[in-house]
């Protein structure tokens, strides 16, 4: 019988205790604290405000939504790129008990329909636009779908004024008695991931998932009151909202926010300026700041952390962040939404070669195994198999779906990430694949089935796959192979088309070829890897495949 020393199961340390308190008392904390230390500072709205002047902001957002009617359990839909009044609406609903609903600033009529008639979202917060998103037309169209939405408030409008103007008719006295009946473990967060069966699901979280996780994600970056965290990642993103937004409060330090969507110039000028600490991104973020034709006009003397994650790093690319950029202490964080996010991560002293090669060893409080997918028994060190994770992270559920809930989370309380890994002696992880067909571009996750039913409902198409190509600038693109129905004409551009405005634009397939017969297995499964090495040929997108760590 295999030794236990040798199976690929680790629990992380639990010297350093969980934190057991609410969001907002955790931020009450914090300002307790270091009421004079800057909290935020939003480079494009010229705000910066003090960890007091933050909490009185919050104070009069959370008094003016109890003056609206909301009350705790609640959903509040929240449709922004990122703002100071993205990170308000954050405290706000959990200082009241009230479930932030997080939306997809790329989402079209079909995804945000979707999302806050699912949730059953009594109100929206959303921006005015968005790129080439008009939000307030866009939710006027399907404003007659949504019978639970009472309340829309844009940003930026008298609409906004009037709530906030309307705070003076509730005390804080009136909002801490709400909070005081707060407890760690109810659901405070719902954040939409792509859906493989069609439709995208709601990861449940509490303050207690988010707010540990991002504490010992600061932990591990080794962050203090005197670090200042620049943030170009979306706040929709446990990224943005948990490691970047939570990562700082719990630790006094400062967020600061580069530009409402990530833009390398922006991001680089904000870290320089701002003698940001740390940076966060995406691989493709960083290998946009490396390539700045400017890049060497930046000071990153202040920079010396950070944590890249969302997909997985091209080696060099890691080795020119850490040499380049000052970032000799720069993590891997590796996670899903479904778990906080994060389960393992590198750390600042780590070698090098596990910092550039592995996704780092196991998070405190948090247990990881790798299992046979078949089986379901604990793989040996060094053998590949399926990561799977359990502890205070993993989400309560996915809201209103025991089924897939019950999918994804075993009876013993693992998470079933899907995702291939092997683990080394030495208890780092390292991620090999995927075992669900999801696609990951630029760091979003796209689930083929879900663009697969979304393009179904073109009359033209009479079946659909979709399946990942690899990619130099994003990792992967997205491929459709479509039968039409007989005697069709169809063309690429016109299933662009087709999706344009009603699915966000990075599902919209980049690439669509039509094929007659799907290659399948003796027992019906069509062979996806096929149609994928067929693309890549056909294509002649060998030379896009690139070295991963």
């Amino acid at each position: 019988m295999t030794s236990s020393t040798t199976l690929s199961i680790s629990a992380g340390p639990t010297d350093v205790p969980l934190l057991h308190e609410t969001i907002g008392a955790n931020l009450a904390a914090t300002v307790a604290m270091y009421p004079e230390r800057e909290a935020l500072v939003v480079c494009h709205q010229d705000i910066r405000w003090t960890y007091q002047q933050l909490w009185d902001e919050v104070d009069g957002l959370a008094r003016a939504l109890l003056a609206k009617g909301f009350a705790k359990g609640d959903r509040i839909g929240i449709w922004s790129p990122n703002c100071a009044e993205w990170i308000l609406t954050q405290f706000a609903t959990a200082r009241i008990g009230v479930i932030l609903v997080n939306i997809n600033p790329a989402y079209r009529t079909h995804e945000v329909s979707y999302a806050l008639n699912h949730s059953g979202c009594k109100g929206l917060i959303a921006a005015t636009d968005f790129k080439t998103s008009d939000y307030v037309a866009m939710v006027t169209e399907v404003r007659a779908e949504l019978p639970d939405l009472t309340e829309v408030i844009f940003i930026g409008t008298d609409g906004w004024t009037d709530l906030i103007a309307g705070a003076s008719a509730v005390s804080s006295a009136d909002v801490a008695a709400i909070e005081a009946t707060l407890e760690p473990e109810e659901q405070i967060n719902i954040q939409y991931t792509s859906g493989t069966t069609g439709f995208p699901k709601g990861a449940t979280l509490s303050h207690k998932n988010i707010l540990n996780n991002a504490y010992f994600v600061a932990e591990g970056c080794r962050y203090s009151h005197e670090d200042r965290v620049c943030v170009p990642v979306p706040f929709y993103h446990c990224f943005g909202m948990v490691m970047g937004v939570l990562g700082c409060t719990t630790h006094g330090a400062t967020i600061v926010v580069p530009a409402a969507a990530f833009d390398p110039v922006e991001t680089l000028a904000a870290t320089a300026n701002e003698r940001c600490t740390s940076l966060y991104g995406v691989p493709t973020m960083f290998i946009a700041e490396l390539a700045d034709q400017d890049f060497d006009g930046y000071d990153f003397s202040a920079l010396r952390t950070g944590i890249m994650a969302g997909s997985p790093c091209p080696i060099e690319t890691m080795k020119q962040v850490m040499a380049k950029m000052n970032m000799d202490q720069v993590t891997i964080a590796y996670g899903m939404t479904e778990t906080s996010p994060v389960s393992t991560q590198t750390a600042t002293d780590d070698p090098i070669n596990k910092r550039v090669g592995t996704v780092g060893r196991v998070h405190p409080h948090v247990e990881v195994k790798v299992i046979d997918p078949e089986t379901g028994d604990t793989v040996e060190r060094g053998v590949s198999g399926e990561f799977c994770t359990r502890g205070y992270s993993v989400m309560i559920g996915y809201w209103n779906d025991k089924e897939r809930t019950d999918e994804a989370i075993d009876s013993d309380g693992w998470m079933h990430t899907g995702d291939l890994a092997v683990m080394d002696d030495e208890g780092y992880l390292n991620i090999v694949g995927r075992i669900k067909d999801m696609i990951i571009r630029g760091g979003e996750n796209v689930y083929p089935r879900e663009v697969e039913e979304f393009l179904f409902s073109h009359p033209s198409i009479r079946d659909v796959q979709v399946v990942g190509v690899p990619d130099r600038k994003y990792g992967e693109e997205i491929m459709a192979w479509v039968q039409v129905e007989p005697g069709t004409d169809f063309d690429q551009e016109e299933v662009r088309a087709f999706c344009q405005g009603k699915i966000a634009h990075y599902k919209i397939p980049r690439y669509v070829s039509v094929i007659d017969e799907f290659p399948m297995t003796v027992t019906g499964k069509i062979q996806k890897f096929i149609l994928r090495d067929t693309a890549i040929e056909q294509l002649d997108l060998a030379g896009e495949v690139t070295e991963t760590a």
